[in-house]
């Protein structure tokens, strides 16, 4: 797994052992920063249950102003942070190990970008959309994107869907602010 583009392209990063960690295959992960080329540069970014953190890396390293990583397994931080001390002279992002659910609940600003791509065999990804629409956590012009085995149906509130494509088994859903939602600051 490597850094695909920008400052940091052709990094090697730190991945997991085993079997029960699934990375973001590298022609899916390349096909979505196509995808999301043009709001990545001085963007803030949420990297929610971020693993080896390759997708907020992947967007620190081509400009992004900030990156937020959150994930539940202290195995999953400990190679993430062995991930970020191998980018030099970077310091503008957060890490957290805790819940996705309060993580979400406790972040003070929206964000332009945010990544969801918990384990398949778990629907928290449905939770995390649920929580960021309510909570209002996407920019005006912010994307949230759910990685998942199968495709998305239903409705979640404050949120619309955008867009939706399948690689392979994969499927990546595009989440933008709901209509009624933009313009509406948070009380």
């Amino acid at each position: 797994m490597r850094v695909i583009s920008g400052r940091y392209r052709g990094l090697k990063l730190n991945e997991f052992e085993g079997s029960d960690i699934r990375p973001t295959a590298d022609r899916v992960k390349e096909s979505l920063f196509n995808i999301l080329f043009s709001r990545i540069a001085g963007a803030e970014v949420c990297d929610l249950f971020c693993g080896s953190g390759s997708l907020g890396i992947e967007c620190l390293s081509r400009g992004a102003a900030r990156a937020d990583f959150n994930d539940l397994s202290p195995r999953s931080i400990k190679v993430l942070k062995g991930n970020l001390a191998r980018l030099k002279g970077q310091n503008n992002y957060t890490v957290t190990c805790g819940d996705y659910s309060a993580f979400l609940r406790s972040a003070r600003a929206p964000y332009d970008i945010i990544f969801i791509d918990p384990p398949y065999a778990d629907d928290c990804g449905i939770s995390a959309l649920q929580i960021i629409g309510g909570r209002n956590l996407l920019k005006e012009e912010g994307l949230a994107v759910y990685e998942r085995d199968r495709p998305f149906e239903g409705h979640i509130c404050g949120l619309e869907k955008v867009d939706e494509r399948k690689y392979g088994k994969t499927y990546l859903t595009f989440f933008a602010r709901a209509e009624a939602s933009k313009g509406e600051e948070e009380v």
